[in-house]
């Protein structure tokens, strides 16, 4: 069994910044490429950033220069390092981890945090 969780979400004003967490947890041989992803209400769900195993990262055009996704392969976490925040970041932030078990490699996501930013 492997849980995904994911921390750091809050509220924040223009031009603030927040750093989020997904810690991977259980029986876990690897934790492989993490995505963030986000979900805007009446909207529908975006990618925002990935990172492989070996730190190969990618982001979306809208956050470039101001999300910065990392991860410590140590503690198997991924953080989302969000700066120079903007009303339409608001949203709700999920993590998906494809990760190595005994069995085989599986996918999974958390449950998600909410992200405001509003003055």
């Amino acid at each position: 069994q492997v849980h995904i969780v994911e921390s750091g979400g809050g509220l924040v004003q223009p031009g603030g910044s927040l750093r989020l967490s997904c810690a991977a947890s259980g029986d876990i041989i690897s934790l492989d490429t993490v995505a963030w992803y986000r979900q805007a209400p009446g909207k529908p769900r975006e990618l925002v950033a990935t990172i492989t195993s070996g730190g190969t990262s990618n982001s979306a055009d809208s956050v470039k220069g101001r999300f910065t996704i990392s991860r410590d392969n140590a503690v198997d976490t991924v953080f989302l390092q969000m700066n120079s925040l903007k009303p339409e970041d608001t949203a709700v932030y999920y993590c998906n981890a494809h990760v190595t078990e005994r069995l085989g490699r599986f996918n999974y996501w958390g449950q998600g945090t909410q992200v405001t930013v509003s003055s």
